[in-house]
């Protein structure tokens, strides 16, 4: 572990010692503090009791696999997480997206790799490694709409019955708080900024990235891939329909924008 000093924290979880080994210097150089973990229970309490900015998740752990950690570190935990796994195939990414992990990287991978990863989470809004409260304040959804889509109410949004907190993070469909990863937080976010406003599935992977509007960056297909797993899970936690949607809609062949705020579908 890293000096105490350290102002950034990372979990590894992985149950090979040279993997653990190899994540462990990366963080360390990129100015984390770690703390390591072989098996699932081990890497949540350590979850739980470190509050990290970013967890690394092998799939194959002893006793309890990737998938079902990610699925409780996320009842618990806003953290990062990097899914790390020799599973290439689409359906175990989209498993490994589904089951709350907001990137997936394929082993053997390159550190140079992961380090552009941890730089571009770095550069995206910092979660708080807990739940958000309820007690913080949402957009207020009934105050007068200059374009008839979206409200931009102090630092929150709003269509519909839907409202986002930019500063606390806290999304409500109706009064019902919805638990989103960061991810797909910052995806609805950036969706809504965008209002009706079509958002490519390239733009929406550089915005992840820290990109700045305009970048041409390349974007690979898995990463698009990535995307509209994101979304789907999204549309699955808002209670939307990508057949009928009432807060965000597929323009196909392009991305994705919020629909009109005068129909009433869905």
């Amino acid at each position: 572990m890293s000096a105490a000093t350290s102002p950034l924290v990372a979990v590894i979880i992985d149950d090979d010692p040279g993997v653990r080994s190899l994540l462990d210097e990366v963080f360390l150089a990129a100015g984390f503090e770690t703390f390591l973990a072989g098996s699932g229970p081990d890497g949540i309490a350590a979850v739980e009791q470190h509050r990290p900015v970013i967890t690394t998740l092998d799939i194959n752990l002893p006793g309890i696999d990737g998938f079902e950690v990610a699925r409780r570190i996320r009842q618990v935990s806003d953290t990062f997480i990097i899914m790390l796994s020799a599973l290439s195939d689409e359906s175990d990414v989209v498993l490994g997206l589904t089951s709350g992990a907001d990137e997936y990287l394929v082993k053997p991978f390159r550190p140079r790799e992961l380090r552009a990863r941890i730089q571009a989470l770095l550069r995206r809004p910092h979660p708080a490694a807990a739940p958000p409260t309820t007690e913080s304040r949402p957009a207020t959804a009934n105050e007068p709409s200059t374009d008839g889509a979206t409200v931009l109410t102090w630092r929150g949004r709003v269509h519909r019955d839907l409202s986002l907190d930019l500063d606390t993070r806290l999304v409500l469909v109706g009064q019902k708080r919805i638990d989103l990863t960061p991810t797909e937080f910052d995806l609805l976010a950036a969706i809504l900024e965008a209002n009706i406003r079509v958002s490519s599935k390239a733009e929406l992977a550089r915005g992840l990235r820290g990109a700045p509007p305009g970048s041409n960056d390349y974007v690979s297909e898995p990463d698009k891939r990535a995307i509209e797993t994101h979304i789907a899970n999204l549309r699955r936690k808002l209670g939307d329909s990508s057949a009928n949607p009432r807060y965000i809609e597929t323009v196909r062949g392009v991305g994705y924008r919020l629909t009109p705020a005068d129909d009433t579908g869905g």
